[in-house]
């Protein structure tokens, strides 16, 4: 039973910065790709970020370079996505996602989601 749980949003001035954490359990953290999706009300679902099993390739949504970086610590199951210089349009429910095989920003081919953390940016 693969479960996902999301952590560590919240909300932040612009420019400021969250590390938002998903704990991964019931499968080989090591065989699955891994990605952050956001999802603002009446906007579609949009893919952030993604890792591959061993973490040795990562993508990012153009909007999100050079100020998001995911990350993910095997021993400890658990994917990050530290967030810098956030903008209000970064305002979205935040999403973590597993997928068996590489899947990049590609959220229909993700079969596990956790169930979101929010994300706020005030300007």
């Amino acid at each position: 039973q693969v479960q996902l749980v999301e952590s560590g949003g919240g909300s932040v001035q612009t420019g400021g910065s969250l590390r938002l954490s998903c704990a991964a359990s019931g499968y080989d953290f090591r065989l699955y790709s891994m990605g952050w999706f956001r999802q603002a009300p009446g906007k579609e679902r949009e893919g952030v970020a993604a890792i591959s099993g061993g973490g040795h390739i990562t993508t990012y949504a153009d909007s999100v370079k050079g100020r998001f970086t995911i990350s993910k610590d095997i021993p400890k199951n658990t994917l990050y996505l530290q967030m810098n210089s956030l903008k209000p349009e970064d305002t979205a429910m935040y999403y973590c996602a597993a997928a068996r095989w590489w899947s990049s920003l590609r959220g229909d081919q993700y079969a596990y989601w956790g169930q979101g953390t929010q994300v706020t940016v005030s300007s």
